[in-house]
């Protein structure tokens, strides 16, 4: 599953480099630099929303719980 939000999140932000993806238990935690938070979460939360929904119904398929955090690296 971290797979699968590292690529999405790798291709949405301008400095790849600096993504970091953790899974602990149910949660899996993204970090990405300060400039390309807005571009994670988008406009009002649409982003954010798509990446956590594509991993609630692939996790779903896998018989499986899962959510994303979206945490700042400073």
């Amino acid at each position: 599953m971290t797979e699968l939000v590292e690529y999405l999140v790798k291709e949405l932000v301008d400095s790849p480099e600096s993504v970091s993806v953790t899974e602990n238990g149910e949660v899996i935690n993204v970090s990405v630099a300060k400039g390309d938070m807005g571009k994670i979460i988008g406009k009002q939360g649409r982003i954010a929303k798509s990446i956590r929904a594509i991993v609630k119904s692939v996790a779903a398929k896998q018989g499986k719980k899962c959510t994303v955090e979206i945490l700042e690296v400073e």
